[in-house]
């Protein structure tokens, strides 16, 4: 993990960069680590320090972010560099309740970056820990009620001495061996201590209580192509809500809007797409024209600055589909 300053580097004196360290965690949050690599390695590229990122222009940022979801996270990140580079002449706290006061900045946040980057004793507890501490100490109450009993015994673990490796070292073990699906005991360091193991039922934690189902939304989706030229209409997304801030074609119906179509053409609809947020199941009308009017909402964007993989991934799907159009092979 191109994140990780190992044991042997730190015991040789390479400390950790708080900056990567909040960065890899910030991106992890609900992401996996094979997602998240290649967008770690392209951000730091391009914004080695946080006072780069700081100084970074939001529709770059947001742009850099698109694929990875959950954008609000793209958005605090963004909160956050600056209050470093501003408030904090752009070093990171080296205290828990230091990092809790950033923008954006939570419990697991707070905790991951005060043990990893400064080696605080700070208990960190993600989907990883969870399931190993509830192996290991059987706990039957299911999720998320027990989350106070799982934290108060992870914290009853985190040991004073080297908290940063132990913390990196327990989420390892919940990643590559105390796995959620045939969990491999044999090769676990704590299998000889663990209730869960002893039990023979390890696997069956942590318990979990019933999910509702997702609701169902649906709405429309507009593209728009200049004719002249090929330029695409897109609107930048309010900073709050869905895809908060993020640029797109303009839609409605699914987001709490009731609005029109941005302009007045023939419009032609190219399919449905579907796709899934974390609270509901989503299918867009995909509707496609081509015309040089003005519009309501929104602005064409020349061509050549166009780039659809820098959509959010529900806007990529309405492209895909639109491609498949004759009249978008036309114009392209």
């Amino acid at each position: 993990m191109p994140w990780r300053v190992p044991p042997d580097a730190r015991a040789a004196g390479v400390q950790p960069d708080p900056y990567r360290v909040w960065l890899s965690e910030v991106m992890l949050q609900q992401t996996t680590v094979a997602a998240v690599r290649s967008y770690f390695e392209r951000f730091t590229a391009r914004w080695p320090k946080v006072g780069d990122l700081a100084a970074a222009e939001d529709a770059d940022v947001m742009a850099e972010w698109a694929g990875l979801g959950y954008y609000a996270r793209a958005r605090n990140l963004l909160k956050c560099a600056r209050a470093v580079a501003t408030d904090h002449a752009g070093r990171f706290p080296d205290t828990e309740a230091g990092l809790r006061a950033l923008p954006g900045v939570g419990p697991y946040t707070a905790a991951a970056v005060a043990s990893i980057a400064f080696d605080r004793p700070a208990t960190v507890i993600d989907g990883n820990v969870d399931r190993v501490i509830t192996r290991l100490r059987r706990i039957e109450t299911p999720l998320p009620t027990a989350k106070p009993l799982i934290a108060l015994e992870a914290a009853r673990l985190t040991p004073a001495a080297r908290p940063g490796d132990y913390a990196q070292a327990i989420m390892d073990l919940g990643a590559t061996i105390c796995t959620p699906r045939n969990p491999v005991c044999a090769l676990c360091p704590w299998s000889p201590h663990c209730a869960g193991h002893a039990a023979g039922d390890a696997a069956t934690f942590p318990r979990k209580a019933t999910k509702p189902e997702k609701p169902q939304r649906e709405g429309d989706i507009w593209i728009t192509l200049r004719p002249t030229d090929g330029a695409v209409l897109l609107e930048e997304r309010p900073a709050k809500g869905l895809l908060g801030g993020m640029a797109g074609f303009p839609t409605s119906g699914w987001d709490g809007s009731d609005l029109p179509p941005p302009l007045t053409a023939d419009w032609q609809q190219a399919g449905l797409v579907r796709h899934t947020f974390t609270h509901f199941h989503l299918t867009l009308r995909v509707w496609l024209a081509t015309s040089a009017g003005n519009p309501t909402r929104g602005q064409f964007v020349p061509r050549s600055r166009f780039a659809a993989d820098t959509l959010p991934t529900v806007m990529r799907k309405a492209w895909d589909a639109a491609a498949k159009t004759a009249s978008l092979r036309a114009v392209e």
